[in-house]
């Protein structure tokens, strides 16, 4: 294992974070990995907390919850190693900051997605065509920048939709360098990560960046994973998994990446609460457990498919004036041709269950874009009805292959959850799951180019809250200008009656919804940013840029939502 990241120490010292993640209006948690077993205490406003760490498989972690807080708190805190002062670190940068929530209070959210790791030192801007590895200035550096130097307020959360690492491909040259070394050049995989302490690598390159890091330890977080972060494609279609399981380090990968993602997202995503009740944080602070319960687990969550998901990775907050519901769109899908769904049917109960009104802002965070655009839609539609034998079976064996060359698994290609999902999303904006919110937002990322879209529903559904889809991708990467043209064109009417053409070639039903793009495609490195309060929304998206030698954000477009129209008004009108 290489020296510099060997846990030998006799005095524990901070390997990443800290970072607080769920907080509520009395509570938080703080997130940190250490460098040995040790005592943790966090100490904010007047409240000290202890804890200590546990182990996964040689590392070490502590997930410290912070209680009887006000309601409204921002207070600098400070965390100690057995005793000793670690953080905040000696800079320029303003003091890390512990928050609550005021319920009754407007709301700051910024999200996006799709984060690949690259030295800062590479020129900023490069084609895509020139050096795949050009991907430009990152928006998290960018925000962070901005953050501390008092040029925006901190946003209240910071929503991150999925390829936090890519475990797959691009492996920055110091993790492949640290591969060879720990296993040779020509060990399998040698395109990405291998097991558990492989993607530990990663996430320690990808949060030590300084500006990154002072960004986590001062705004609480939310992630859900996406693709990347395990392979790509990950779980498009039965023919992707049977053949991704004949490759023989495909278990480790697997079993390593939920395992990680436990241990480095999911685990300050749900509250302490709920960490509680689901008890694997319990085990793994058992003496001499050393990881083999989240082993367990994590080698089970693969084996959970076609509807027999024991570990649900979609959760839910309550935040004043919104409600966030973040959905599982990856590992929880049933694969089977002719019962293919996005979500099992018991995690899809849960699901539905936290979409309702009785709040100002509905949003639901889907790390794929739920409304693509409507010529991509249609394609989506089209190959999976094709896949499933609408043109006979050799067209079936060709969509497959085109599904899997050009990525055609989004909600689109999953058509009755798109249409079970579009149909709960219109009950919530008529009223008829509890109160109907001034807006309902979909909040996406994935597909390398952001985009507001416009929701309408037949007036004959009743519905009063305004319905987007909002896709902020990526945070920073790069997109191949063929790549770019093609979605251009998706944007327009031709593209668009071709996709009509196709789906009802194949026996594919309209979408009950209709929806059009109004902003974007938007290209280059960008974040968006929701500022909700008791009866609107503002949105802003920015893009990631170098002004003055420093990573800085340009505002591209901006725009309110979710006014509340008076009632038997539709959308629009």
């Amino acid at each position: 294992m290489p020296s510099d990241i060997q846990h030998f120490c006799e005095t524990a010292g901070l390997v990443l974070g800290p970072m607080p993640r769920y907080a509520d209006a009395t509570t938080a948690t703080v997130w940190m990995e250490t460098s040995a077993a040790c005592e943790v205490e966090v100490r904010a406003s007047d409240v000290t907390v202890r804890d200590r760490t546990f182990e996964v498989e040689g590392h070490h972690y502590a997930l410290v919850v912070v209680d009887g807080l006000a309601p409204g708190t921002d207070s600098p805190y400070t965390v100690a190693l057995d005793g000793e002062r670690v953080w905040p670190e000696d800079d320029d940068r303003p003091p890390s900051r512990l928050r609550t929530r005021r319920p009754d209070a407007p709301l700051d959210v910024v999200f996006g997605s799709c984060r690949v790791d690259r030295p800062h030192t590479e020129p900023w801007v490069l084609e895509p065509e020139q050096d795949e590895r050009g991907v430009g200035v990152d928006a998290l550096a960018a925000l962070s920048v901005a953050c501390a130097r008092g040029e925006r307020p901190l946003p209240d959360l910071l929503l991150m939709l999925g390829d936090q690492v890519y475990a797959d491909e691009g492996l920055a040259p110091r993790i492949r360098d640290m591969q060879i070394a720990r296993r040779g050049p020509d060990s399998e995989p040698r395109r990405g990560v291998a097991d558990f302490e492989e993607y530990t690598w990663l996430y320690r390159d990808s949060w030590t960046d300084p500006d990154v890091r002072w960004l986590l330890s001062t705004v609480p977080s939310a992630m859900i994973f996406d693709d990347h972060d395990v392979h790509d494609d990950w779980n498009t279609s039965e023919v992707w998994r049977h053949q991704i399981q004949q490759l023989p380090w495909w278990s480790e990968r697997i079993a390593g990446a939920y395992m990680s993602y436990w241990a480095y997202q999911h685990i300050g995503n749900v509250s302490p609460a709920e960490l509680a009740e689901d008890g694997l944080l319990d085990l793994l602070r058992a003496p001499g457990a050393a990881g083999e319960p989240l082993r367990a687990r994590a080698e089970r969550a693969d084996d959970e498919v076609d509807g027999r998901k024991l570990s649900w990775w979609s959760y839910a907050r309550d935040m004043g004036v919104a409600r966030l519901v973040v959905v599982d769109t990856r590992s929880g899908r049933v694969l089977e041709q002719g019962r293919r769904s996005m979500l099992s049917e018991a995690e899809w109960s849960g699901v539905e269950g936290q979409l309702r009104g009785d709040c100002a802002h509905l949003l639901v965070a889907s790390s794929l874009p739920v409304f693509l655009e409507r010529a991509v839609h249609d394609l989506e539609s089209w190959n999976e009805a094709v896949c499933g034998g609408a043109w006979g079976r050799r067209a079936a064996s060709l969509g497959e292959r085109v599904r899997q060359g050009v990525d055609l698994e989004h909600w689109a290609a999953f058509r009755s959850s798109f249409d079970r999902l579009a149909g709960r999303l219109g009950e919530v904006a008529a009223g008829r799951r509890g109160r109907a919110p001034a807006s309902v937002l979909v909040l996406s990322g994935d597909v390398h180019h952001s985009y507001v879209a416009p929701v309408r529903y037949p007036p004959a559904e009743g519905v009063t809250s305004e319905v987007v889809q909002i896709v902020s991708s990526p945070l920073r990467n790069a997109f191949p200008r063929r790549g770019q043209r093609a979605f251009r064109f998706a944007s327009t009417r031709v593209a668009e009656a071709v996709g009509r053409l196709l789906t009802r070639s194949a026996g594919v039903r309209p979408p009950v919804p209709d929806w059009r793009v109004t902003t974007g495609p938007l290209y280059g490195n960008t974040l968006v940013s929701l500022h909700l309060d008791a009866s609107a929304a503002g949105l802003c998206i920015e893009r990631a840029v170098r002004r003055e030698g420093r990573a800085a954000l340009t505002e591209v477009h901006a725009e309110r939502l979710g006014r509340h129209r008076p009632e038997g008004t539709s959308p629009g009108s």
